[in-house]
């Protein structure tokens, strides 16, 4: 009997430690997503301040409308790439996540 209360002593401790891992691992995914979507709030808002500031030179100085029309395109096109650039990278750390959890499930198991 005594070595049965030790056993499961050992294994309630076993698992109260395995969970605060998780937890502190969740925790730590939490944060770089965090930390990521803030970045990519400063890259999107920076972008932003550099389209305005393009189409504030137009007006004091002559552009044709071919030339406007040219930026417009580019300033479409570096718009959606930073889009996907931004998706990309979310869908990077999710698959990260993903694989961890997997790694610990297996090694858990």
């Amino acid at each position: 009997m005594r070595k049965y209360l030790i056993v499961m002593v050992a294994a309630m401790l076993g698992v109260i430690w395995l969970s605060s891992v998780v937890r502190a691992d969740n925790a730590d995914f939490r944060a770089q997503r965090q930390q990521l979507k803030q970045q990519q709030k400063l890259e999107s808002n920076a972008l932003k301040l550099q389209h305005r500031s393009i189409k504030q030179s137009w007006k004091l100085g002559r552009v044709s409308s071919v030339q406007r029309s040219e930026m417009n395109h580019q300033m479409q096109r570096s718009s959606r790439d930073l889009k996907q650039k931004q998706k990309d990278s979310m869908q990077d750390l999710k698959d990260r996540q993903k694989a961890l959890r997997e790694m610990q499930r297996v090694n858990g198991q």
